[in-house]
This record gives structure tokens, C-alpha cells and sequence, in this order.
């Protein structure tokens, strides 16, 4: 068994704890386990090229939930929202309004195994070979590893189960008999709810922050770079290259070609906006099917 220590507090319905959930993990047997140290990993752009959500996405267009056209329209949204409509107020309300309502209605059970489907076919050939080295030095060295990020908490657990993480802190969809009402649970995961949770799950595993290091792609989470000991920018965007440079927090890039250029579609409160429009493409084929 693994050494993971159940959490008790701020659970939502479906037993999910304040925005993180749980993956079993047997520490490496040479190695001692430094109780009070963890890695935070971003997920988009930081461990996977591109957004979780896009790539979860195109799986469901895969399976007929929507049209090829549908999803080009999407992710050219989203580029758009990140270069004309970056992070305003009225932009992240938006984003969480839409964030999960496209599972409204789904069963749990059922968006899991989605999930685990589209991560085998889709997202594991895109997780940064780099990154993942990162993520397994400190496994290696005895510490916990948490994935971080706005999308789903069900699409990081996956991910997280699947790369052998301790496990994930998201955006945590409201659940009611097993079925998910479209509503969130909190905050969308992002910018400043990131360190809050991060600082939350600190104290609820005893973790010193101070001994903890954090990763991520986006000047968006400077708060909780800015929360752990340790900051490094992987994959940074421009802004996010300045301040580590300011800083002197480490960076590694594990891009080719021209570093401006991403896979697929930007990450943070753009995520929530193409869920939002993963919506529209749901309704689309349900008004298709009933014709």
C-alpha cells in the first residue's frame, strides 16, 4: 500500500477532497520518503504539449459526440480568447460558468473511463519526456508529486494514476447520485486558487512549502511559483521568462523549433472556455440524434 494519507476535509459529493484526489503510490524501496517535501507540476503546456481538455476534446470528437469542423471553430476560439481577451475579470466568469457544464448530466463513472480511453490514445504520447523526468527525480527522491490545473480534477487523476503521481489538484465538478449537475464546486482551479489549494494541501499533509518546488509553463501561476521554495518555469511563456529570469528561478524547455508555437490550444482560463463550447458541440449532436 502506499503511504498516501487520506484527507478528511472540504470533501464534495462525490468524495473528491478540496479540488485534489488521491493515487495510491508505492514510495521507491531505496528511497526515504521526505515527508514534508512535495512537487507541484502544472499539467498544460508543463507536463503535456498542448490543454488536457482540447486532447480530451478530440477524443469525444473521435467518438462521433461532435464534428472535426465543430472542434477547429473551438480551438480557434480559444487562440483568439488568448490573444485579444487575456484573463479579465468578466472573461474568468465566463470560463466558470462554462467550465464543467458540459458533462451536465453524465455519469461519473462513464466520464472516467472517457478520460483513461482518450489519455491512452491521445495525451500520453504528448506528455514532455522532460517534464516527466522531473516529476520522477522526486519520486525517486522519496517526495510526493501533485498535478495542478484548471481542467477537470477527474482528467488529472487520470493522468496523475497514469504517470504514477501521488495524485491531482483541479477544477472539481458539483455530483449528485453519480451524475454531475454542470455546476463547480468552489473555483475554477487557476491563477491564485492554485497556491491556495497548494498552501490548503500543505497543511492538511504536513508539508513545509518552504522544502516543496513547483513547475509550470504560465506567468498565470506566479502565485503559486511564488508560494513553494523552488520555482521553475518549464516551457515559460514570455512573461513568465522575464520573471524567472528577475527572479532567478531555474528554467528548462523542452520545446523544439520556434518556442512561441503550442501544440493544440492554450491552457488556463481558455481550457474552461473551450469546455464551455465542448457544450454547444454536445447539444449539436443530441438536437441531430433527436431529428
Amino acid at each position: 500500500m502506499g503511504r498516501f494519507r487520506k484527507v478528511t476535509v472540504s470533501t464534495d459529493t462525490h468524495g473528491h477532497t478540496a479540488g485534489w484526489a488521491p493515487t495510491e503510490l508505492a514510495p521507491p524501496a531505496t528511497a526515504e520518503t521526505d515527508p514534508t517535501a512535495a512537487a507541484f507540476f502544472d499539467i498544460d503546456n508543463t507536463m503535456m504539449q498542448g490543454a488536457s481538455i482540447y486532447w480530451f476534446a478530440r477524443g469525444l470528437a473521435a467518438r462521433d459526440y461532435f464534428t472535426a469542423g465543430d472542434l477547429a471553430r473551438f480551438a480557434w476560439q480559444q487562440l483568439r480568447f488568448r490573444l485579444l481577451a487575456y484573463e479579465h475579470a468578466g472573461d474568468m466568469s465566463h470560463a466558470k460558468e462554462a467550465a464543467l457544464a458540459f458533462v451536465e448530466g453524465w455519469r461519473v463513472e462513464d466520464v472516467e473511463r472517457l478520460t483513461e480511453e482518450i489519455f491512452d490514445e491521445l495525451m500520453a504520447p504528448r506528455i514532455w519526456a522532460g517534464t516527466r523526468a522531473l516529476a520522477q527525480n522526486h519520486l525517486d527522491n522519496g517526495q510526493r508529486v501533485w498535478l495542478v490545473s484548471a481542467a477537470p480534477v477527474e482528467i488529472g487523476r487520470v493522468i496523475a494514476a497514469r504517470l504514477g503521481l501521488t495524485g491531482a489538484i483541479g477544477t472539481v465538478a458539483e455530483v449528485i447520485d453519480g451524475a454531475y449537475t454542470g455546476r463547480l464546486v468552489g473555483d475554477l482551479m487557476h491563477g491564485p486558487a492554485k497556491a491556495d489549494a497548494v498552501t490548503q494541501l500543505a497543511e492538511v499533509e504536513g508539508l513545509d512549502l518552504a522544502r516543496c518546488v513547483a513547475y509550470s509553463d504560465s506567468a498565470n501561476d506566479l502565485p503559486m511559483l511564488s508560494s513553494v521554495g523552488r520555482a521553475v518555469a518549464v516551457n515559460p511563456d514570455s512573461v513568465l521568462l522575464r520573471e524567472a529570469r528577475l527572479r532567478g528561478w531555474q528554467v528548462r524547455d523542452f520545446r523544439t523549433g520556434r518556442k512561441a508555437a503550442r501544440i493544440a490550444v492554450p491552457s488556463t482560463a481558455a481550457a474552461g472556455l473551450l469546455a464551455g463550447a465542448v457544450t454547444a458541440g454536445l447539444a449539436l449532436r443530441r438536437r441531430r440524434l433527436a431529428r
